[in-house]
């Protein structure tokens, strides 16, 4: 009975480290100014302002990634939050990871496929042929520019392609990521990834053309 009540009470405290580490982070905003290596160096010092920049400038897009895996808004949250949880954990090591970008896609995917596999019981083969992703509706600048119905039209294109596609095409477009970040996150050959970029494009370009070439000529005065 000792036991149990002790093991609850541990539980408990690591828990409660969790979200106060957690609440911190979401408590105050910042922006990465400076080279993500010389944040992983301030954070391997113990630099909790450091912490705080990257855990707002790459949570919401971990975010979004671990939910197009999951499919549950609260179950993402809480992978990302413990990604970096385990990272501020271990941060006398951040300045030996060579690409921080990288290595927090990575956790994050690995976590998120270690929660279907022990919510679901079984062994997931091609995590990521079967996952359908749900892309950011948040505007850019340049985004309101565009016409309702082109935006609908290209909106409309990108969610038919394929779901590893989709993927692949957020992840470049969408986060920024380079096409061998991209490989690496997803266990792919840059090759890979470059001929899915051709596919998405090829298959967003058709299905806008019409868009364009439904517009009249306009006649030019002399």
């Amino acid at each position: 009975m000792y036991f149990e009540i002790s093991r609850g009470r541990t539980a408990l405290l690591r828990l409660s480290i969790k979200v106060t580490i957690i609440d911190c982070l979401r408590n105050t905003s910042h922006h990465i100014s400076e080279e993500p290596l010389v944040e992983l160096q301030r954070i391997g010092n113990g630099d909790e302002q450091a912490f705080r920049r990257l855990f707002q400038y790459y949570s919401p897009r971990l975010n979004q990634f671990a939910y197009s895996i999951v499919k549950i808004r609260e179950a993402a949250t809480e992978i990302v939050d413990d990604v970096f949880v385990k990272l501020w954990k271990q941060r006398e090591k951040a300045s030996s990871i060579s690409n921080i970008r990288v290595y927090l896609y990575v956790a994050v995917k690995n976590s998120s496929l270690n929660y279907l596999s022990s919510k679901a019981h079984r062994q997931i083969t091609e995590p990521f042929n079967h996952f359908d992703i749900a892309l950011s509706r948040d505007q850019a600048p340049d985004e309101k520019m565009i016409s309702a119905e082109l935006l609908g039209k290209i909106t409309s294109a990108v969610e038919s392609l394929p779901p590893r596609c989709k993927m692949i095409f957020k992840l470049v477009r969408e986060d920024g990521l380079r096409y061998k970040d991209v490989a690496e996150i997803l266990n792919l050959t840059v090759n890979t990834v470059d001929a899915q970029m051709v596919i998405a494009v090829k298959r967003i370009s058709e299905k806008v053309q019409a868009h364009f070439t439904a517009f009249p000529k306009k006649t030019v005065k002399k």
